[in-house]
């Protein structure tokens, strides 16, 4: 599998099985090549018409299944969720 491959795939949290979103960019260790997290943008401002604050960044390590259109990831939401600088 490509990194490409993983973008634009929806993201699931199989705790609440809540749509976190669509992964948009991935962070991986330039040393090893090895993905460290995905990131899903958070959720949006008023109705996101002016744009959003917050990201989900996922470690690789709660990623649960990767399917052909789904990633399923097992996180607590309010831990991976952070603010964007």
């Amino acid at each position: 599998m490509r990194i490409c491959d993983l973008k634009n795939k929806e993201v699931i949290n199989s705790n609440d099985c809540k749509i976190l979103g669509f992964v948009v960019d991935i962070d991986v260790d330039m040393y090893t090549g090895k993905i460290l997290s995905i990131i899903v943008p958070g959720p949006g401002k008023v109705f996101s018409f002016f744009g959003r604050e917050n990201e989900y960044i996922i470690p690789y390590e709660c990623i649960c299944k990767v399917g052909p259109d789904v990633i399923l990831v097992n996180v607590c939401e309010e831990k991976v969720l952070c603010k964007l600088q």
